[in-house]
C-alpha cells in the first residue's frame, strides 16, 4: 500500500476521552543499573555508507550537551544517546549470564521515573526515554544540573511498570514498553473504533533497518536508513528530534519488526543518526495495531520533552 492512502489528521481535531486500560492489573518491580561507559570497539574508525571514515563519539555516558527534545539528525556524533546510558554489570547464575541486564531493558518502559541512588546526585529523579539495543541501554533524561553531578558508575533504580499494558476497548492494538504515566500524557484518546494519536512525523518502513530480525520488540529499537534523500525530504527526517513519537507505516512491530500491509506502529525516537550502512536514528515501538485502529495526528509538539513536561520550550 503506498503510504500516502495512511490518514494523517492536521492539528485542530478534538479528543473525546482517554481509552480504557488494565492499569490496576499491572505490576510494578524495582530495576536497577548503572550508569555505563562509552565503550570504543577494535578501531575507534566508523566506516560510513559513502565509504568515508569517520572519528566521532558514540553510544554511553553521560551526554552533557544534548537531551531529548534536541535534533537527533546531522550532529556530530553515531548512535548518541542523548541522556544517561545505564546498564545493569550484575552477572547471574540462573539463566543467561547478562540476565540482570536483559531484566532492566524488559522492565524498563518509556516514561517511568528514574532514581539516582548513589553518588553526588543522589535522590534527583528523571524519566526513562527510551532503549537501545546492540549496546543494550536503557536511556533515561535528567536535567542538565543533575548530569554535571554524575559519575559514571553511579547507580539508578527505575520503576519498572508497564509491561503487560493493554486497551480492552481495542484488543487489536498491542502496548509496548508504554507507561501508564506517558499514555495519560501523551493526549492519546479513544474516537469510536480508533484511538486518536498525536506524532510528529510518519515515516515510511521501507527505510527500517537494523533490528529487523529480531523475534521481540521489548529490549531494544529499529533504525531510519536517511540514505534516501528523496524520502528524507518528502517525509521532513532531517527535522527528526530525540525523543519525537512517530508513525512507521506499513509495520507491525507485535513480535519483532515485520512489514505488513494496513499495519502501523507507533515508536519514539531514542538515538541519533549514524552515517553507518543499515543505521540512523533508533525507535523504540510503543503502540501498534491495524491501520483502521488509528487517526495520526500531526502535532509538532508530540514530544517526550513536552508530553513529560522535561523542558519548558522545545528548540526549533
Amino acid at each position: 500500500m503506498d503510504i500516502a492512502q495512511f490518514p494523517v489528521i492536521e492539528p485542530g481535531t478534538r479528543a473525546r476521552g482517554e481509552p480504557r486500560t488494565n492499569v490496576d492489573r499491572l505490576v510494578a518491580v524495582a530495576v536497577a543499573g548503572q550508569v555505563a561507559h562509552p565503550i570504543v570497539r577494535a578501531t575507534p574508525y566508523r566506516i560510513g555508507r559513502d565509504g568515508v571514515l569517520r572519528l566521532v563519539p558514540g553510544s554511553g555516558g553521560i551526554v552533557l550537551n544534548r537531551r531529548v527534545g534536541d535534533r537527533a539528525v546531522g550532529l556530530a556524533g553515531d548512535h548518541v544517546e542523548a541522556g544517561v546510558s545505564l546498564h545493569n554489570n550484575g552477572r547471574e547464575v540462573v539463566g543467561p549470564r547478562d540476565g540482570p541486564n536483559r531484566a532492566l531493558m524488559f522492565y524498563s518502559c518509556v516514561g517511568n521515573r528514574a532514581r539516582v541512588m548513589s553518588g553526588a546526585a543522589a535522590g534527583a529523579v528523571g524519566s526513562v526515554v527510551g532503549k537501545h539495543g546492540g549496546i543494550n541501554h536503557v536511556i533515561v533524561d535528567f536535567a542538565p544540573d543533575v548530569k554535571q553531578r554524575l559519575g559514571i558508575g553511579d547507580r539508578i533504580q527505575i520503576d519498572g511498570y508497564g509491561q503487560g499494558l493493554s486497551l480492552p476497548d481495542y484488543p487489536d492494538v498491542r502496548a509496548l514498553n508504554l507507561s501508564p504515566r506517558l499514555l495519560r500524557r501523551w493526549g492519546v484518546s479513544a474516537e469510536g473504533r480508533r484511538l486518536h494519536i498525536p506524532i510528529t512525523h510518519i515515516v515510511p518502513s521501507q527505510l527500517m533497518g537494523s533490528g529487523l530480525g529480531r523475534s521481540e520488540g521489548v529490549l531494544g529499537d529499529l533504525d531510519i536508513q536517511l540514505s534516501d534523500a528523496g524520502l528524507v525530504r518528502r517525509f521532513r527526517l532531517g527535522s527528526l528530534r530525540l525523543g519525537d513519537l512517530v508513525a512507521i507505516c506499513p509495520l507491525d512491530y507485535s513480535f519483532g519488526p515485520t512489514r505488513r500491509p494496513d499495519a502501523v506502529t507507533v515508536g519514539v525516537v531514542v538515538h541519533t543518526d549514524s552515517q553507518v550502512a543499515g543505521h540512523g536514528p533508533g525507535v523504540t515501538p510503543l503502540l501498534m495495531g491495524p491501520r483502521s485502529r488509528f487517526h495520526l495526528v500531526r502535532e509538532p509538539g508530540a514530544n517526550l520533552a513536552r508530553v513529560l513536561g522535561l523542558r519548558r520550550d522545545l528548540p526549533h
